[in-house]
């Protein structure tokens, strides 16, 4: 899979080893969540365009890079991947946020949607479309197709962790599109939750059950 990009960090492991753990607690795991989005994007943004300013430093002036454009929109899937959202702003402050909204049918464990807001012009930004869990793939693949319709078309997809089964799903139906995950876990159970997994990460983030 060339779209594919496995992260193997030994902090970015560490961190996901304990969100994992269901000792940890809403306020932890939350912190969590926003730390493995900062270190991820940190990968997932490595190919961000460049142009060179010139600035004065207290010795001399020179030209230096900065990003160009600066047009970026991140786009969490609801509601989970909101926990995501800040540990990338932190990177990069002036992107954009947009949201889709999907719910998993509890009897056939396909998406749902009932929300969608994009930035403008979203074909002019580099979008990062972010949701913890890889499950299914079946909202990954959904959010990115709503995307497509409305015109985004650089895009790249950021999860804390995946099934094998919803990163087939993906990579086969957008193979266009840039998948970066934390880790790839052994496979989903009869419930299409991911194994070994973490639970429910809306929960976890939000406190809720």
């Amino acid at each position: 899979m060339d779209n594919v990009t496995i992260l193997d960090h030994p902090l970015l492991q560490h961190k996901i080893s304990m969100l994992r753990d269901k000792n940890t607690g809403t306020n932890e795991f939350r912190k969590l969540v926003s730390e493995i989005a900062m270190l991820e994007a940190f990968e997932a943004l490595s190919d961000l365009p460049t142009e060179d300013i010139e600035i004065e430093t207290p010795i001399e002036k020179c030209m230096t890079p900065v990003i160009a454009g600066r047009k970026m929109a991140v786009i969490p899937i609801l509601r989970a991947g909101l926990g995501m959202v800040d540990g990338i702003l932190t990177l990069v402050p002036t992107a954009k946020v947009g949201h889709i909204g999907l719910y998993r049918d509890p009897d056939t464990h396909e998406p749902q949607e009932y929300y969608c807001k994009l930035p403008s012009p979203i074909e002019e930004r580099t979008i990062l479309v972010v949701d913890p869990m890889l499950a299914t793939g079946g909202s990954g693949s959904d959010a990115l197709r709503m995307i497509k319709e409305h015109g985004g078309n650089k895009i790249k997809f950021m999860c804390i962790i995946a099934a094998p089964e919803g990163l087939e799903r993906l990579h086969n139906d957008h193979p266009d599109v840039q998948i970066y995950v934390g880790h790839l876990d052994r496979q989903l159970n009869e419930n299409a939750y991911i194994c070994p997994g973490l639970g429910d990460a809306g929960d976890r983030i939000f406190g809720t059950k």
